[in-house]
């Protein structure tokens, strides 16, 4: 506030005004912050419990089997892939294997067409 009202472009007949309106808007900011806060301790609530639905029992498992047909690619792509469910991102692959990102992110979007073919096909074959 002190340095507000020590602004040398301030028109010291509005200073009561302005130093009202510094406040006000500090307190809406202090409560902003206060609200904005809840909010995310609220979504990291929600994020820690465990889900128990049936879809996210069927979200596991889907994980689980799609895990398992990557497997089944070829070893660039094998590798970006499980790097990525890991959590590596592709330029930390690059980095890792001495490749340039660009291989990388070519190696992790064929790999992820083929799974959705492998998923296209079970599907296909659930439809029959």
């Amino acid at each position: 506030m002190a340095r507000a009202a020590a602004h040398a472009a301030l028109d010291r007949n509005r200073l009561g005004a302005f130093l009202t309106s510094v406040a006000l808007r500090l307190c809406i900011d202090f409560y902003r912050d206060i609200d904005r806060r809840s909010r995310l301790l609220q979504r990291a609530a929600l994020a820690e419990t465990p889900g128990t639905t049936e879809e996210d029992v069927c979200d596991e498992d889907f994980g689980r089997w799609l895990l398992g047909q990557v497997q089944h690619l070829r070893g660039r792509e094998q590798e970006v892939i499980l790097a990525r469910a890991k959590g590596i991102s592709t330029a930390e692959f690059a980095r890792m294997h001495n490749i340039s990102v660009k291989a990388a992110e070519a190696a992790f979007t064929r790999g992820r067409a083929r799974l959705k073919n492998v998923c296209a096909k079970a599907l296909e074959g659930c439809a029959r």
